[in-house]
This record gives structure tokens, sequence and C-alpha cells, in this order.
């Protein structure tokens, strides 16, 4: 069983080439795999290994940033390895919004948890924005919510500008992170009520019933287990080979649904020659499969 950390913390870091440079190290002699984001500002992550590794590097992180606590953080279990490599990453925001924040801008909006958050979303005056991109939304969301419907999160400002002022807003991610940057941006922008839903979708779900959940469907997560349920329990989505989008168990009912080709997403945006390049990948890989060995999965398209 790996564990599944992810991470983020706001504070300001120098050096950065030289932390990157030894965490990269760290990453290799502990056989951790995922992601680390080093910026100015912060950092942001989603790292898996063994138990007594994530420990380690979640203790060096503390050590070398001199921090004693996460700003957010979630851990979940996975029967498999999620990520296929570890990297460690510089750049120039930990989430681009094109919005520098420091732990001084940083909490700006109100937090709530569990029955807190959901009375506040079930109020008919509260709108409830979804700050992920549409294709997150699609696997699952609050009721009620909103999503923007844009691709690039550096794009949300200009969402952000139609919102009305006076009402109460609140916003929801994965993580967390993603709506740390939106509402210093509402704050900057005026807004007064501005709500943000602690710990993210995947510390609701894992802390909150699903008797008393206003959740519905499942949280798609940026690694190989692709989507997850209440009590952080692996999904049943999985990701069309043909556009890398998550599909659910009914669109794999389509007749435009082929395993490893094409899915309802884009089935009629992929050519025929992609088609057929994409079915002899499908076909190496279950000649791997069938002979005990591994086959490099490659991207060949994306939407």
């Amino acid at each position: 069983m790996f564990s599944v950390f992810g991470f983020y913390k706001f504070k300001k870091i120098l050096s950065l080439k030289k932390h990157k440079k030894f965490f990269q190290s760290e990453f290799i002699n502990n056989k951790i795999r995922g992601t680390l984001i080093l910026a100015s500002e912060g950092i942001n992550g989603t790292i898996a290994g063994e138990r007594k590794s994530i420990l380690k590097i979640k203790n060096l992180l503390r050590k070398k940033l001199k921090f004693t606590k996460f700003d957010g953080n979630n851990h979940s279990l996975s029967k498999f390895q999620p990520f296929h490599r570890g990297k460690v990453k510089i750049k120039k925001e930990v989430v681009p919004i094109g919005l520098n924040i420091n732990s001084k801008t940083k909490r700006q909006s109100k937090y709530l948890s569990g029955k807190s958050w959901n009375k506040l979303i079930s109020k008919k005056d509260t709108l409830v924005v979804d700050a992920r991109k549409p294709f997150e939304f699609k696997v699952g969301t609050f009721k009620k919510s909103i999503n923007p419907n844009i691709n690039n999160f550096r794009d949300f400002p200009k969402y952000l500008k139609k919102i009305n002022k006076a009402k109460p807003v609140a916003m929801f991610c994965t993580g967390g992170i993603r709506c740390e940057k939106a509402s210093v941006y509402l704050k900057q922008k005026g807004f007064k009520n501005v709500f943000q839903l602690k710990g993210g979708i995947l510390n609701y779900l894992d802390n909150v019933e699903k008797k008393d959940s206003l959740w519905k469907g499942e949280c798609y997560v940026f690694d190989n287990r692709v989507s997850l349920k209440h009590k952080l329990k692996q999904g049943s989505f999985s990701i069309c080979s043909g556009c890398r989008t998550p599909i659910s168990t009914i669109e794999k009912k389509s007749n435009m649904y082929e395993k490893g080709v094409s899915c309802p997403n884009c089935y009629e945006k992929l050519t025929e020659t992609q088609k057929a390049r994409f079915r002899m990948r499908q076909k190496q890989i279950t000649l791997a499969k069938s002979k005990g060995t591994k086959h490099m999965f490659q991207k060949e398209y994306k939407i």
C-alpha cells in the first residue's frame, strides 16, 4: 500500500535551484514519485511512496524550508504507485493566476468545513463556485455549484469580474490552493464575504460522512487513480487514451468508446489516422501484458 500526500505552503523561499537539487536527490533515494513545485512564494505538490519515506520528505520540507505547519494537506492510500516518476520543478507561481501572495495576504477569506460549509452552500443567496477545470467539474461537484468553464487558471480573474460583490461567495477546489489565490484576488477587488472550503474537497470527502454529504459524484485527482470517493477510496473513472480526459463507466458503454482509442468526448475530433495509430498502440500494450512485460505508454493526442 502506498501513502499519498498532497500539500501546499505559502512562504517566501530563497535558493530555489539549491532546494530543487536537494529534494530531487531525496526523491530518488527514497523512491518517491509525484511532483513538488517550488516558487518564491511557496510550495505545492502531491507525492507517493512508502509511509516512512513520505514522512521523511514531509519532515525535510518543514526543516529545510523553515516552517512548522502546512497551509493545507491531505493523506490517502493507493494499492499501486499512482505516479510514473518523481519531479521537482521551479515555477514563478505555485498556481498560475498572475498573482503572487504571501503569509500576510493569504488568509483573507473565511475557512469553513463540515456542517458549517453545508449550511453556507445550502443558502439561496450563496454563490457556490467550483474553481476547478470543466473536466474536473464533470466528474463530481457540490449541489448548486457553478463552474467558470475555463481551461487555464490564469483566465480565472476574468470570470471573477462577473461575480456580484454583494453575494456571499463560497469557493472550493481539490486541495484548497487554487481557492487561496482566487480568494485573495476577490478580497483585493472589494468582495467582503468570501468563504473557502478548508482543506478542499479531499478533506471534506475524508471527514464528512456520506449520509451528511452534499457532494455529488467523485473527485478527480491528478494521478493514475483518476478519481476518489468518500473516505478517499478509489473511484470508478478511468482515462481515455485518445484525449486524456476522465470517462465514467456509463460513457464506456457508448458506441464511441473503444479501449485505448476513443471515447464520446473525442471520437468525432480524432482523425482516422490517429485512431489507427492508437489501435496499434493498444495492440502492443495488450501483447506486452500477455507476455507479462510492460509497455511504455505514450500520450499520442491531447485536446
